[in-house]
């Protein structure tokens, strides 16, 4: 039907012509948008090993796919008439690998001219390769309380794909991932998606799933800008959401005679946490954080999990009898690319570290932790299969490892209804290896999404020689009291994570909340020995090339700075002549 608008000549004819058109367009755009999402057909994956994870394995199994779910699987299922026919034979298929913890999707936080207003410190950077442009810091709409304390801000309003985002992940075997806001102290709520879809909402499995809690002092230059400011501002948020709850209450039973309180979208986003019906996900590493944050879950009764967990092994039975899962990162700490002859050597720390953190799921999982894996923000998916296989050559057991990608993350997340093992009327995601997906000739060859075939290619690998910001060994004065102190910190960052450890005169430790801006703003924490006692010290600063400064600041004593190089000769963490600071302890040995 051919409408000419210049046969109509009334207003009102031209006006009936144009909203046809309209409603044409909307209805070309909404047909077109159902094309993309049309299921493809029927399949059957045949003569195939299969591992439902919620059964034994079937050596020669079929699945039938019909409509984005599975409608059949046992090793008995005749192939449908109507289905297209897959020969399984030398693939083993499993259930879609689930990311238990990523950041995809969500673009990168600029920091602000001036350091003012910038969003929180955070667990995940924006230094993943291929991600979306950065934009500023995530900020819930008409909210009461600053950029970093907004638990109301949710994933799903935040994400955007643009090109071959997604194509790094599903060469790594994984079909959903729970993705979350990279930043802040209250960071936000999670939402689990499918790794295939026209639009977001096509993707998305659920939301919200959890509440995340990071536990980095706000970068922005405000308050809180130490640890002790960010659990104060955590317990106050927490204190301020009970009384809110509780005012509420009161007036929805009587509200008669009573000024109808104040709404507050933060602190209605903290019910669901108050009751347990939303758990909450901390970021935390050391055993000492851990420990801390499972103190302040205690305190107000939350369910908590716990993300990262580099040390999570060393409390496994605390982990165990209160029955807190632990999310443990896959982005194992490596050693630092060209390194020349003269270069410091690492310190025991750090050699110990790339040890102890493969081992962690596990040491986990062996005590009877609940434990799920993810990507932890690495640089490059390869590593993703790769430090996989590394975890269960240092003692995870396969069926554990595999159950960590599947239905173990499907159950923490509530949807164990529909995604994490081969089960009939579950939807039909699946990742098939040619091999064995723990041994090193395994391939990834397919994946299916919501029902679609993929076809993936192998997710490039983090260039090793490229670059960090902050990696090296970094000869630094701080200024405290009057008194210069000289210290050495041993830098490594890797992909999203920042690692480290100080040594010299304010003692030795490990920094912690960690992070580096995209305009190299850096802030650490580092236990300091200060007359005699141990007090936290907060690092807040600016990196440059191969310099840094800033402030440091000690709770109890005058603020101090400092000013650190890097020296170039001789590569990241070289020092010019081959010289060494003393450290006793040479490493040679076990680089």
């Amino acid at each position: 039907m051919r409408v000419r608008l210049s046969t109509l000549s009334t207003p009102a004819s031209r006006t009936v012509a144009a909203g046809f058109l309209l409603t044409l367009g909307f209805a070309t755009v909404a047909m077109a948008q159902l094309g993309e999402r049309a299921i493809p057909g029927v399949y059957a994956i045949t003569n195939a090993r299969v591992m439902p994870v919620s059964g034994p394995p079937l050596e020669r199994g079929t699945i039938v796919i019909r409509d984005g779910l599975i409608v059949a699987v046992g090793a008995a299922v005749a192939a449908p008439a109507d289905a297209r026919i897959i020969d399984g034979t030398g693939l083993t298929v499993y259930p879609g690998l689930i990311d238990g913890l990523s950041s995809l999707g969500v673009p990168a936080p600029r920091q602000q001219g001036g350091g003012g207003g910038g969003g929180g410190g955070g667990a995940f950077l924006a230094l993943q390769a291929g991600q979306q442009p950065a934009a500023p810091p995530a900020s819930a709409p008409n909210s009461l309380h600053p950029v970093g304390l907004q638990p109301e801000l949710r994933t799903i309003d935040l994400l955007r794909f643009e090109g071959d985002a997604l194509d790094a992940a599903r060469g790594a075997g994984i079909t959903a991932t729970l993705t979350a806001p990279r930043d802040g102290i209250f960071m936000g709520q999670s939402a689990l998606i499918n790794l295939s879809g026209a639009t977001v909402q096509d993707m998305l499995v659920r939301s919200p799933v959890a509440l995340h809690v990071g536990f980095t002092p706000l970068r922005s230059g405000g308050y809180p800008n130490s640890l002790m400011g960010v659990f104060s501002s955590l317990r106050q948020m927490l204190l301020d959401a009970q009384r809110y709850r509780d005012i509420q209450a009161a007036y929805a039973r009587s509200p008669r005679g009573l000024r109808r309180p104040d709404n507050d979208a933060s602190l209605a986003a903290l019910q669901p946490v108050l009751t347990k019906e939303l758990p909450v996900i901390m970021l935390v590493n050391s055993r000492r954080e851990i420990e801390r944050a499972l103190d302040l879950a205690n305190e107000f009764g939350l369910r908590a999990y716990i993300a990262g967990g580099e040390e999570a092994w060393t409390i496994a039975d605390r982990l165990k009898r209160e029955n807190v899962p632990v999310i443990a990162t896959l982005n194992f700490p490596r050693r630092a690319a060209n390194t020349s002859d003269d270069a410091d050597p690492e310190p025991m720390r750090v050699l110990q570290s790339r040890v102890d953190i493969p081992r962690n799921p596990g040491k986990l999982a062996n005590a009877g932790v609940r434990v799920a894996l993810s990507s932890g923000g690495m640089s490059g998916m390869a590593d993703f299969v790769t430090n996989l296989r590394k975890a269960v050559d240092d003692g995870m057991p396969r069926d554990a490892a595999l159950r960590a990608l599947t239905l173990t993350p499907a159950e923490l997340y509530g949807v164990a209804d529909r995604l994490g093992s081969i089960e009939t009327g579950k939807i039909a995601n699946l990742t098939i290896v040619r091999g064995d997906l723990f041994s090193t000739g395994g391939r990834i060859t397919q994946v299916f999404i919501d029902g679609r075939p993929m076809t993936v290619r192998p997710p490039a690998a983090a260039d090793a020689n490229a670059a960090s910001p902050a990696s090296g060994t970094w000869t630094v004065t701080a200024t405290l009291g009057g008194a210069d102190r000289a210290i050495t910190l041993s830098l490594q960052q890797e992909g999203e994570r920042l690692r480290g450890t100080m040594q010299g005169a304010l003692g030795s430790g490990d920094i912690s909340n960690a992070s580096i801006g995209a305009n190299g703003d850096l802030r650490f924490t580092v236990p300091v020995l200060i007359e005699g006692t141990t007090e936290e010290a907060t690092f807040t600063g600016t990196l440059t090339g191969n310099s840094m400064r800033g402030s440091v600041q000690i709770t109890g004593h005058p603020n101090g700075t400092f000013v650190g190089t890097r020296p170039s000769a001789g590569g990241q963490g070289g020092r010019p002549g081959g010289q060494r600071p003393p450290t006793g302890i040479d490493n040679r040995e076990n680089r």
